[in-house]
């Protein structure tokens, strides 16, 4: 089971990924916590994981919402990011990520100031190669769009979860603090079009495609946008 919720301003898309009868992992929670924990309650599932795919407020800020409402209920929720991507988070997470939105102008600014809110710190480190936690999904370090961006793999099922590197027609923006259009493109071209091209595509953003399809059609042009 994977359920798509659209969140924020930016849309960004956070996901509920079954990992057992009754639980699930919430990957890149960014907004509208009373949303996501209205659709956890409707499915039924409890969240024993968060993953970010990188540490930019959109893909984060609900995630304290969600650690609040489950405390009596969960022993403990794993919240895990990439290290590179580690500043994003407390101690050093607000500052990081105003700066981020501020270099980008006034109505970047109004959207961090929308979203912001307590964020968690992390609990485990998701490294290149390594399961995520106990689940069938593998960590894909991918940088390009942030310096510890990373997709996360099944291939059990195959799915591919490319938070903001890989998109539908279009890739992840470059024009931020940490971003390298280069490793952008060698993190896709070199990793990620590696994998079969049956594999489904789950973005950060934007509706969902194959590889198939961006292997045949993506031009990446990085999205100004998100």
């Amino acid at each position: 089971m994977v359920e798509r919720i659209i969140v924020g301003s930016l849309y960004t898309n956070a996901y509920v990924v079954a990992t057992g009868k009754k639980e699930c992992m919430v990957v890149d929670p960014g907004a509208d916590a009373p949303l996501l924990l209205s659709r956890l309650e409707i499915l039924n599932v409890v969240p024993t994981a968060i993953v970010f795919t990188h540490g930019h407020l959109d893909h984060t800020a609900a995630a304290k919402g969600i650690i609040d409402r489950y405390r009596d209920r969960v022993e403990k929720i794993e919240i895990g990011i990439h290290r590179s991507d580690r500043s994003y988070l407390p101690p050093k997470g607000e500052h990081t990520n105003r700066e981020l939105f501020a270099a980008l102008g006034p109505d970047a600014v109004e959207a961090f100031d929308a979203l912001y809110t307590d964020l968690p710190k992390p609990t485990f480190f998701l490294k290149d190669g390594d399961p995520v936690l106990d689940t069938d999904f593998v960590t894909i370090h991918t940088p390009g769009h942030s310096q510890g961006s990373v997709c996360l793999y099944s291939e059990e099922r195959g799915s591919l979860f490319s938070g903001d590197t890989l998109f539908f027609k279009t890739v992840g923006r470059t024009d931020v603090v940490g971003a390298d259009l280069e490793k952008l493109t060698k993190s896709i071209r070199k990793t990620l079009f590696a994998l079969p091209p049956e594999t489904r595509l789950f973005p950060g953003h934007g509706p969902h495609s194959t590889l198939e399809r961006e292997i045949a059609n993506n031009d990446f042009t990085p999205n100004p946008q998100i």
